[in-house]
């Protein structure tokens, strides 16, 4: 498996090795021998898979702990734009993101460890997003930022994306009071 660390601490992208032949393709989306030799350690407890129009925003969401969860994301159907940003206050990149294009075709996944809200836009049809998360849902726990937070400086590519009652109403970056502290 090929994995890029970004600036940022924590995030990675992982390109799997993949096994075409005449009838398609196989590789291994996780192994817990090979994720534990990557650092990745965790326990995964919940699979979560969503499907989404062209121009959906997703996010940024987070689970506050003790139900805090790390994700493994990836795309089976479709592509995403894809981002991670650093809600750890005590983290010297508090504030900052890590974005990546997740599709079907280049078959990478992101690693998004607790202290991180996630959110991605769906640039296909009909996309097919999958999460494998490290702790059970719990809607007490639910927090988030604002997409389009100007202090973040995120590029989604998209100028109008349909996004979600709920996520309109998350707060910016500057008024989040985080739970993550390290």
């Amino acid at each position: 498996m090929e994995v890029q660390k970004f600036d940022i601490e924590g995030p990675l992208l992982l390109t799997p090795r993949i096994f075409p032949d005449d009838r398609g393709y196989f590789y291994e989306s996780y192994n817990e021998s090979q994720f534990h030799k990557l650092g990745i350690t965790v326990k995964f407890v919940q699979d979560n898979q969503s499907c989404s129009r062209k121009g959906v925003l997703r996010g940024l969401h987070f689970q506050a702990p003790p139900f805090d969860q790390g994700k493994l994301v990836r795309v089976v159907k479709g592509a995403v734009i894809d981002v991670a940003v650093d809600i750890r206050k005590n983290s010297p990149t508090y504030g900052q993101h890590v974005r990546v294009e997740l599709s079907d075709v280049n078959q990478k996944m992101l690693w998004i460890p607790a202290g991180f809200a996630h959110g991605f836009l769906s640039l296909i049809e009909d996309t097919v997003f999958l999460y494998k998360c490290t702790n059970l849902y719990d809607k007490a726990s639910e927090g988030g930022l604002i997409w389009n937070d100007p202090d973040l400086g995120i590029q989604w590519g998209a100028e109008n994306p349909l996004v979600s009652e709920k996520d309109l109403e998350l707060p910016t970056l500057k008024n989040l009071t985080t739970p993550f502290l390290k």
